[in-house]
């Protein structure tokens, strides 16, 4: 796993600016701690940071092929886990390989297909390519999102990275957030393309971009679609199973060591059973982490977490016979300002999810000094059908977004702590009612199906397609920071494919969520586990959390000139600090958390807001 950066002019000379593609590559050094490289030709310049997880000595990048017309070079970010497939066919067709990387198969496979090699490669990856031999550079990410890719149009070319600090290093990429970038922050219903940063943009997943002298070309090589299932629930079981064992045996390969993250619910727990399986062969011991605030004797159960992760951890780690490490998480560096500036800073966002984003943080950091390779669950909910408002018609028929519609913990909102002038100019409803009629005319439906099989589709497809994304941002973001690959074999797109297409009626067989994956995981599970209903990521349940919180939000309040209340409306961070930590509700924390974190986005970024 790594990171890139280039920038391409084709009416300037780049190699005269080495200095601007340094500090772009510089951006990138926590997600690429190993090593990093540029490459300069006359209108381009490539930056590589590296994290060495396949043939450490001979996967150094940029990676260059020296054709008869021009160079071809090559910055990869990510895994391509049919790689030993591919380099068999391309040994077959005359290749020759001088090292075992995944980075030289990409590259070959370029020279052999040109962009059609997006087709063929199976796994997670952003990556470009400069092709000097007619002066043209291809920008390729893979099919669900799983890894980043950003871009800005510049005059004459233009300038991309795995995050958007790599192209606001660029001079000519104004630092610029407005209130249409804000829209989105607060609506979360994760429009198409959208980055906080005015005129920077993401690369679409399943699209392949190239630029050249004469202008942009998008093309489309993958989109989530509908198909005839044709399997009996029986083999429907058994085809996840072997598509689960698949993935897992071939996601496992390293030569570094690796991991599961291990939360005690059945999407983690699959991981770690499937993990085990694929590494008993070789006779390895598969090894779990999973995060703790240490409240398992005084559990309260709330709307989103219904049981303590503990038991069940230990049940599954008993089970497979794990190396399990339990982290605890101290409160004391939930809150410490400096861990929150870094996961500020490594999503370039203020997301405001306060001790859900911090907590994970610190696991990755802990799980860093172990190993360099991790597998999460993320993507089995969407996929599977896992959130309770999948099984609620009266909120997945809502007219908009399921997970707003719910309103839980997560999407509670946004609102109230803006600005009163800065909301009505927003018009957030009206926002999120365009981009839910825009969603929902992107899902393909079949003839023949039902009014409630195509409501269900619709909010598979909407997951797939949007929540599905910031859920894979999140988790590249904060573990990257750490220099942690964390690879995510429920997002899959053989996967992916096969069960959005399934009934709903063998996705829930036995009347609960993700019904299907519980019975193609079966064997591998104790019952404990199996019988558990979905409890969502943990958040610290310590009383002092709160008051701290509010304490370090009313240390903003007092700031006077800040800029953070362009948009925060201080009368009511006012409210919010000075109430009584016991009748502080939900929002009011929430939107602490988020007044903290937009605090601390603007100190780190210094962005130019044209808000109302």
């Amino acid at each position: 796993m790594c990171g890139i950066t280039g920038w391409v002019a084709f009416e300037e000379d780049v190699t005269r600016r080495r200095d601007i593609v340094e500090e772009m590559t510089a951006t990138m050094a926590l997600r690429g701690p190993d090593e990093g490289g540029t490459w300069f030709d006359t209108h381009v310049g490539l930056g590589h940071r590296r994290l060495a997880v396949i043939d450490p000595p001979g996967g150094k990048q940029p990676m260059t092929a020296a054709t008869p017309a021009g160079e071809v070079v090559l910055v990869y970010s990510g895994e391509v886990y049919n790689f030993v497939a591919l380099r068999e066919e391309l040994v077959r067709r005359g290749h020759r390989f001088a090292t075992r990387s995944d980075t030289e198969v990409v590259l070959r496979a370029y020279l052999q297909w040109g962009e059609a090699l997006a087709e063929r490669l199976d796994g997670m990856f952003a990556f470009a390519v400069w092709d000097g031999r007619d002066n043209r550079l291809v920008l390729v990410r893979d099919r669900l999102g799983i890894k980043p890719l950003f871009w800005h149009r510049t005059r004459d070319g233009a300038v991309f990275g795995s995050e958007a600090k790599a192209v606001l290093a660029h001079p000519a990429v104004p630092r610029v957030v407005d209130t249409a970038g804000l829209r989105e922050l607060v609506a979360f219903t994760k429009t198409s393309g959208w980055v906080l940063w005015r005129d920077v943009t993401e690369v679409e997943p399943g699209t392949v971009l190239t630029i050249t002298a004469d202008g942009v070309r998008e093309r489309t090589y993958w989109r989530l679609s509908s198909a005839e299932h044709r399997d009996s629930p029986a083999e429907t079981v058994e085809r996840v199973r072997a598509l689960l064992g698949d993935i897992a045996a071939r996601q496992v390969v390293a030569d570094v060591p690796q991991c599961v993250l291990l939360s005690g619910g059945l999407d983690s727990s699959a991981l770690t059973g499937l993990a085990h399986a694929a590494l008993a062969d070789d006779g390895e011991k598969v090894r779990s982490f999973s995060v703790d605030f240490g409240h398992e004797e005084d559990f309260a159960a709330d709307e989103l977490r219904g049981t303590p992760d503990a038991p069940f951890v230990r049940d599954v780690a008993a089970h497979v016979g794990s190396q399990h490490h339990n982290v605890l998480v101290d409160t004391s560096r939930l809150l410490d300002p400096e861990v929150r500036r870094a996961v500020v800073a490594a999503r370039d966002f203020p997301a405001g999810l306060g001790d859900i984003d911090t907590s994970l943080y610190l696991l990755f950091s802990r799980i860093r000094q172990e190993a360099t390779v991790a597998l999460s669950g993320e993507a089995a909910d969407e996929v599977f059908g896992g959130y309770a408002w999948f099984h609620h018609p009266a909120l997945r028929d809502s007219g908009t977004f399921p997970w707003l519609a719910a309103q839980n913990t997560y999407t509670t909102d946004r609102t109230g702590l803006l600005r009163p002038e800065l909301r009505e100019a927003m018009d957030v409803a009206g926002f999120i009612a365009d981009e839910y009629v825009t969603a929902v005319a992107g899902v393909e439906h079949r003839d023949g199906e039902d009014a409630a099989e195509r409501s269900l589709r619709t909010a598979s497809h909407l997951h797939l397609t949007r929540l599905v994304r910031a859920m894979l941002d999140r988790k590249d973001r904060l573990s990257m920071a750490v220099g942690l690959e964390v690879r995510v074999p429920f997002a899959d797109h053989h996967l992916v494919e096969y069960v959005h297409n399934a009934p709903w009626s063998v996705k829930t067989a036995d009347g609960h969520e993700k019904s299907l994956l519980r019975a193609a995981v079966a064997p591998l599970l104790p019952t404990s586990v199996l019988e558990r209903r979905k409890s969502h990521y943990p958040s610290t349940q310590d009383t002092g959390y709160v008051r701290t919180l509010q304490r370090q939000a009313a240390e903003v309040v007092a700031e006077r000139e800040h800029a953070v209340f362009s948009v925060i409306d201080r009368q009511w961070a006012a409210a919010a600090t000075s109430a009584p930590v016991e009748q502080l509700a939900v929002p009011a924390r929430n939107g602490m958390e988020r007044l903290l974190d937009l605090y601390h986005w603007i100190d780190l970024y210094r962005p130019e807001l044209r808000v109302a």
